[in-house]
C-alpha cells in the first residue's frame, strides 16, 4: 500500500494518449478501456484499496498504447503474424512505456511502468521481455496477462473467429501455473462466478471508463 495520490490531471493525460490510439486503430483502443475496467474488477475481486485499483486501471488503460507505433502491415495485417512480424510485435510493450515516460515525474504513472512492460511475461519464466518467472513478475504485470487474454480470445481478430466464455475458461484452467498466476486464476474465476465479469460475447464496443469521460 502507498500514500501516493492520483493526480488530478491523471485523467486528462489517459484521455488524450488514447484519443491517438482511438484515431490510429479503434480495435486497440476498445480492448484497451476492456482491459482496463477488467483489471481494476479483478482488483475488487482481490479487496484492493482505491490506489491500487486506479494502478490496475491506467496500466490496462495503457498496456498496448505502444502498438500505434507499429507499422500498419503488421498493425492490420489480416493474417496471423509471421516469425519476424511477431518480433516486432513484442516490442509494443517497451513502446507503451515510452509514451508515458513523460508523466513518469509524477510517482502515480511511474507505478504503472512494471505492469505494463511485463504484461507478456509467463509464470513458468517463458515469456518476454525477460523471461521473469513467478512472483518476480509484478502483481499488476500478472493481473493484466489475465484480463487481457480472456478479453483478446472472446473479441474476434482479423484473423480468427471470437471465441466464447467456455473456451476462455478451460484456457485459464489449462495453463494456470503456467502462462498465468494461478492464485490469480482462482480469484478471477471466483469472481466470475459472484457475477463481477460479463462472460457474454459482445462487439467491440465498449462503455468508455469514467475516468475517460470526467477528462
Amino acid at each position: 500500500m502507498t500514500s501516493d495520490k492520483i493526480p488530478d490531471w491523471a485523467a486528462n493525460a489517459a484521455a488524450a494518449i488514447l484519443q491517438a490510439v482511438l484515431k490510429k486503430d479503434p480495435f486497440t483502443f476498445y480492448h484497451c478501456c476492456r482491459v482496463g475496467q477488467a483489471a481494476r474488477k479483478l482488483g475488487i475481486a482481490l479487496g484492493l484499496p482505491e490506489y491500487e485499483l486506479a494502478l490496475l486501471e491506467y496500466s490496462g488503460l495503457f498496456h498496448d498504447i505502444g502498438k500505434i507505433g507499429l507499422p500498419d502491415y503488421i498493425l492490420l495485417k489480416p493474417d496471423r503474424l509471421n516469425e519476424c512480424e511477431i518480433e516486432q510485435m513484442k516490442n509494443h510493450a517497451q513502446m507503451s512505456v515510452d509514451i508515458i515516460r513523460p508523466l513518469t515525474k509524477h510517482p502515480f504513472f511511474r507505478h504503472l511502468i512494471p505492469g505494463i512492460r511485463y504484461h507478456h511475461e509467463r509464470f513458468n519464466g517463458q515469456g518476454y521481455p525477460m523471461g521473469l518467472i513467478g512472483e518476480k513478475i509484478p502483481f499488476i504485470a500478472r493481473a493484466l496477462a489475465i484480463v487481457d487474454s480472456v478479453d483478446a480470445m472472446m473479441h474476434a481478430r482479423p484473423y480468427r473467429l471470437a471465441q466464447n466464455w467456455d473456451y476462455a475458461k478451460n484456457e485459464l484452467i489449462v495453463y494456470s501455473g503456467t502462462q498465468f498466476d494461478p492464485q490469480l486464476v482462482e480469484v478471477y474465476l471466483d469472481a466470475v462466478k459472484k457475477g463481477l465479469f460479463d462472460t457474454q460475447q459482445s462487439s467491440d464496443e465498449v462503455v468508455i471508463p469514467t475516468i475517460l469521460k470526467s477528462a
